[in-house]
């Protein structure tokens, strides 16, 4: 979809692409299809698990002038990405920030609240990114964490909806009242868990604009 003169696609499980005409960006690939992959400015990894960190998928866009960003649990338990030929790697903690040309990136928490998979303590992130004046929350694998009353000026946000390992679609729709963003893009569903149901479901409850892409 077009957005404020971003390209956004929304590939499978929480992959996304953003394109602005001078920079491609992606943000957890996973899976992706031969016409989903070129060659990246900048990729961005949430946390280690398989579905966020692929090592097969961040391979095949990676390239001698790729930045990676990345959460400080990926430099714990995947070590393939130091052994990448790229531009360079950064390791990014909750609170930390990144800046390039026209992209400003911070990273900000990401975790469960009642269950397991993602403790608070466990270095993964969300991020920010602020790309030609849009601000875009990319969420990771979290649930309604108290942190995201502390996020402003939120033009897109991307919101797991799938329940298990993140927050439900009920859980989004509350979370989406905090933030208050211009519009909502569910992800987190309809491969590894969760359903394009929950995504419906959540478009039909949230109080702001969502697409469903």
């Amino acid at each position: 979809m077009d957005y404020q003169n971003l390209k956004i696609d929304h590939f499978e499980h929480s992959g996304f692409r953003i394109k602005n005409g001078v920079n491609v960006i992606y943000l957890d690939p996973y899976n992706l299809k031969d016409e989903q992959i070129e060659t990246a400015d900048y990729i961005l990894i949430t946390h280690e698990h398989f579905d966020h960190c692929s090592e097969k998928d961040i391979k095949k866009i990676a390239g001698p002038e790729t930045i990676i960003i990345a959460s400080e649990s990926c430099n714990l338990e995947q070590k393939f990405l130091g052994y990448l030929k790229v531009k360079s790697l950064i390791f990014m903690g909750p609170g930390e920030n990144s800046e390039f040309d026209d992209l400003k990136i911070t990273a900000v928490p990401a975790y469960n609240l009642n269950k397991t998979f993602h403790p608070p303590k466990g270095g993964r992130v969300g991020y920010v990114v602020e790309i030609n004046r849009t601000r875009i929350y990319y969420a990771g694998d979290t649930d309604n964490i108290p942190e995201m009353s502390k996020l402003t000026n939120i033009d897109v946000a991307l919101l797991p909806v799938s329940g298990t390992y993140v927050m439900d679609w009920n859980e989004a729709v509350a979370a989406t009242a905090v933030i208050k963003p211009k519009l909502v893009i569910p992800m987190h569903y309809g491969s590894v868990i969760g359903s394009l149901e929950d995504a419906q479901k959540f478009k039909e409850n949230a109080s702001c604009p969502v697409a469903i892409i």
